[in-house]
């Protein structure tokens, strides 16, 4: 019998069969893995996990804690609740709306009013899909033939994304007697997404928990964030009124040559989301100090420059302060495990320097606000003084903005606190949307190689670190939140694609990106491009495409 040699990523190998399936050999593995094993890379690239081996190679299994293997569990989850809830209600359809920390919002659209004991029948019905180890197969199917199908189905929109691809093929996931699309693999049988939740949020809303990396391959405990929730649904009531629910929508309206009126229309729509935050701080009379936080890519600093306009419009001084001149200096920065500094945590700040000059503010003394040096790792005063009158505000911006131990000396009354994230309510059909995390992973890859010449492959490899220190140092204190600012455009990831595509097929398959830049061309298959022509100078989107 002929063999081949697999050789495994800690170094270990073994003899198998020409021939073996690779789930086979994930069964030999699993006892060498923290999590369940949910697919396989070779050579970079995701293989289909009942693909058959024929040469010697090395193979790479992931779980949930790698990013691929999570985005593979959550589309699993999402295709076992689908199927779940269709084998307990009748007349339902299921639609993903969008994620929310450590979940995915989902809800039921029928005549049916879920009801908490309809909850613990789809959790029993999910359940027993994963405890019989139900085959989630893997079809080719003819792009005509997917159309029809899916028009069969009722999902226009979907069958209309898959005109708009330039593939002659599609592959379809069956579950059960269930088909779907989705834009990821799909682990091999159910049995592998043994571990979630399920939150009613009333009116036929449910939020899907899962494990992640960040949880350390557990169900975290689900913390409601209304803010956010309030502000994705802003959005959602705007795009339906503007008739472009679905990303099929937002393409006729391109093909139409209507996009110039709706990229002004959303911008209007930015703008008074701004300014109606504006009239709040000037009604709330006390508050002088506003803080401002949000994950990397998110238009920070055109967000505070048009908050500032606006304040000013209303009669107020704006005094702008960055958090990060008030690092330590290097002698003093902590550092991580690796021996680096680590600018990202609390203790890199000097708080107390920080609340001393915020104190002194308040009480009307002139201060010289620090500039930090960040070649030589010190701050220095600046030449000229800054002091508060009675119309002057205090603008602050900072990854830590949000956390009151940021500010342990300032009276609450005189703060206002503001998160920026960029979220799109924009589906791409009714079971797969556009990511807020993937929206600023592009933004940010366009940015970095614009202002600094860096590669593809590097932003990635660096976007993981990036997301850890947003998980411990943002996200936690999101609930604290005065309000929150949505700052994506509805057509802005068909701006985007003209500037990244490009940069992602740079991205070649020696690389070990190249999976994940393949994974984010193939999202952007759908969108038609949008020129950035039509692009005000002052939009959030010139921060990143210039």
């Amino acid at each position: 019998m002929q063999e081949i040699i697999i050789t495994f990523k800690d170094g270990t190998s073994k003899n198998f069969p020409i021939g073996t399936i690779l789930y086979e050999v994930a069964e030999y593995y699993q006892n060498k893995m923290p999590h369940i094993i949910l697919g396989a890379k070779i050579g970079n690239e995701i293989v289909a996990m009942t693909s058959k081996l024929t040469k010697s190679c090395t193979i790479e299994f992931i779980d949930v804690l790698d990013p691929y293997g999570y985005r593979m569990y959550q589309a699993a989850l999402k295709f076992i609740f689908e199927v779940a809830v269709k084998e307990t209600m009748k007349d339902v359809e299921v639609e993903f709306l969008h994620s929310v920390p450590k979940g995915i919002m989902t809800e039921i659209i029928g005549p049916h009013s879920v009801i908490k004991e309809d909850l613990n029948k789809i959790k029993a019905a999910m359940s027993k899909i994963i405890g019989e180890n139900e085959k989630i197969e893997r079809y080719n199917v003819n792009k005509k033939e997917a159309i029809q199908y899916f028009k069969k189905q009722g999902q226009i929109e979907k069958a209309t994304n898959i005109h708009n691809t330039n593939t002659d093929v599609v592959t379809f996931q069956k579950l059960k007697n269930y088909y779907n699309y989705y834009y990821t693999e799909l682990p091999y049988n159910s049995r592998k997404i043994s571990k979630f939740d399920l939150v009613y949020l009333g009116n036929n809303k449910i939020v899907l928990v899962y494990p992640s990396s960040r949880t350390e391959g557990l169900v975290p405990e689900y913390v409601h964030y209304e803010n956010i929730i309030a502000t994705f649904n802003e959005g959602k009531k705007w795009l339906d009124i503007m008739h472009i629910p679905y990303l099929a929508d937002l393409n006729k309206q391109i093909s139409e040559s209507k996009i110039k009126e709706i990229i002004e229309a959303n911008e209007l729509v930015f703008n008074e989301e701004i300014a109606h935050v504006a009239r709040r701080i000037k009604e709330s009379k006390e508050k002088k100090i506003i803080l401002i936080s949000g994950p990397s890519s998110t238009g920070k600093t055109t967000t505070t420059k048009r908050l500032a306009s606006y304040l000013k419009s209303l009669g107020f001084n704006t005094i702008p302060i960055s958090v990060d001149d008030y690092y330590k200096d290097h002698e003093e920065t902590p550092k991580n495990k690796k021996g680096e500094y680590d600018f990202e945590c609390l203790e890199a700040i000097d708080t107390h320097l920080f609340n001393k000059d915020l104190k002194a503010l308040l009480e009307g003394e002139e201060v010289h606000l620090p500039i930090y040096d960040f070649v030589i790792g010190k701050k220095n005063r600046r030449a000229n003084g800054v002091k508060m009158e009675e119309n002057s505000i205090l603008l602050i911006e900072g990854l830590h903005c949000l956390n009151d131990e940021l500010t342990p000396d300032i009276e609450e009354k005189y703060k206002y606190k503001i998160y920026l994230s960029p979220f799109i309510p924009l589906g791409i059909d009714r079971h797969n949307y556009v990511s807020t995390v993937d929206l600023r992973l592009l933004r940010r890859i366009i940015r970095d190689n614009r202002t600094r010449g860096t590669d593809v492959a590097k932003t990635i490899e660096l976007w993981q670190s990036v997301r850890e220190g947003e998980e411990k140092y943002i996200f936690p204190y999101v609930h604290q939140a005065d309000t929150v600012i949505n700052t994506a455009y509805v057509f802005e990831v068909g701006v985007l694609k003209v500037f990244v595509e490009p940069l992602l097929y740079s991205v070649g398959l020696d690389s070990p990106y190249y999976e994940e830049a393949r994974r984010l061309i193939k999202s952007l298959q759908g969108f038609y491009p949008i020129p950035s022509e039509y692009i005000s100078k002052d939009s959030i989107l010139r921060e990143f495409i210039g």
